[in-house]
């Protein structure tokens, strides 16, 4: 998954200028974004601190992580099941 180049505090930031009476088309034309992207981090981070927002990335790593171990396992012990029902 691509990463963004703003970081958690940035994009909080971006939302709380444009709460703070900014219009959001200026504010996503001076920090150069659509205004799809604003509401998609509104819809992910609206309301969030900065430290919420990096414990929800922390959370999304490690679930992806887990995710990967899982598949992992399963295709080892989809095999191990093959060649144990083989007939020798």
């Amino acid at each position: 998954m691509k990463r963004s180049r703003f970081s958690e505090e940035q994009i909080i930031g971006i939302l709380r200028e444009v709460q703070g009476g900014g219009n959001t088309r200026a504010v996503c034309a001076v920090h150069n974004i659509s205004e799809g992207t604003y509401y998609a981090w509104k819809r992910k981070y609206g309301g969030m601190d900065v430290s919420e927002a990096r414990r929800l990335r922390a959370l999304e790593d490690e679930n992806a992580r887990l995710k990967r171990i899982i598949a992992d396992l399963s295709v080892q012990n989809h095999i191990l099941k093959e060649v144990n029902s083989k007939k020798w």
